[in-house]
């Protein structure tokens, strides 16, 4: 009887899934803004996303995942020294999201030093592929590099000669307005000014006086998030929005519910990802909305975490371990990304997702 009965388990052992026998086991962490001017287009909404992506396949994959989360409340101490925290005490094998780029740059050198891994979506300078490229970081969604030439050469495109640019005082708004500037200059345009504008300013008034004062086709703002949305709702009062041309290089459906429609007419913008554009988008919003406190719909950055979140899981199945983070990164890089929302692609040897 003993016989019998240890053969039917060990048959039933052999009949189990392999994901069922045995889990590989990986932590993420989530660093984003969650209580300032980012909170919207990162916040809880990376949070959701990245919970939705291991939903949908960690089980599957016979990974076993949890997800948290912290507010780096855009400081680089905060957010260097929870990232080090969480990779050294914590158990975390990877730190996503990471909007505000001087966080960013900052994790990604803890991570090679640490052997951990650092994926962007929400952080945007290319410094990340470029000088401060490392074989632990992989960069997702977006980039200064893409969104500064392409817009640049589109309002160029529509006559747009003379530039002045109201930029974030900070990596990320210095990196987008040298990439445009290149662009511009580039193509026979012309810079003519700019102006810092320090994270969190709430009065853009005069920054857009001293736009006017130069006598530009275009004023550009390189500014995200409530930012952003101050600027657009400030240049809208003082009638500028229809008199110039004003691209926004982070103008996301969360900056149009703010502004509102009659507001936002005229902005021009580029997105690698929309919520409304496609069957299977629609169908991840409508899941994504139920989740978020606020039913708001996922922006670009929120479905790259998703995506991203996905593919890492990928290559944590193939490897059956998270713990090498060089490893996990080149098998990232090996395999080829292809996920509901953004399809399929590849992550270049710099580890930039395309």
């Amino acid at each position: 009887m003993q016989s019998r009965l240890l053969y039917v388990a060990l048959l039933a052992a052999a009949l189990m899934p392999a994901a069922a026998q045995a889990q590989v086991k990986t932590k993420i962490g989530v660093l984003n803004d969650q209580s300032g001017v980012y909170a919207d287009d990162q916040g809880v909404g990376s949070v959701i996303a990245a919970q939705l992506a291991v939903d949908d396949y960690a089980k599957k994959l016979g990974v076993d995942a949890e997800v948290v989360s912290g507010d780096h409340q855009n400081k680089v101490d905060i957010g260097t020294g929870m990232a080090r925290r969480w990779f050294e005490n914590e158990g975390i094998d990877v730190v996503m999201d990471v909007p505000n780029s001087a966080i960013a740059l900052g994790v990604a050198t803890i991570a090679k030093d640490l052997n951990k891994i650092l994926i962007g979506s929400g952080a945007g300078t290319a410094t990340l592929t470029g000088t401060a490229c490392t074989p632990n970081t992989v960069h997702w969604t977006y980039d200064t590099w893409e969104l500064g030439h392409s817009i640049a050469r589109a309002v160029y495109q529509r006559g747009g000669k003379k530039w002045f640019f109201i930029t974030a005082d900070y990596v990320f708004g210095k990196d987008l307005e040298a990439n445009a500037s290149e662009e511009v200059k580039a193509l026979g345009g012309e810079v003519v000014g700019f102006v810092r504008a320090p994270l969190g300013t709430s009065d853009y008034s005069s920054f857009l006086v001293q736009a006017q004062a130069a006598k530009p086709d275009v004023i550009a703002l390189a500014v995200a998030g409530g930012d952003l949305t101050n600027a657009i709702k400030q240049a809208a009062e003082f009638g500028m929005t229809g008199k110039y041309k004003m691209p926004s290089f982070v103008f996301n459906p969360n900056n149009a519910r703010a502004v509102g429609l009659q507001t936002a007419q005229g902005i021009l913008a580029v997105n690698p990802w929309y919520w409304d554009a496609n069957d299977a988008n629609r169908a991840f919003s409508k899941r994504y909305a139920e989740k978020h406190p606020r039913k708001m719909m996922p922006n670009d950055m929120q479905a790259g975490m998703y995506s991203a979140t996905v593919h890492y899981l990928k290559a944590v199945a193939a490897l059956k371990s998270a713990k090498d983070g060089r490893a996990v990164v080149a098998k990232m890089k090996e395999l080829p990304t292809d996920d509901p929302l953004f399809g399929k692609g590849t992550i270049r040897a710099d580890g930039r997702k395309i």
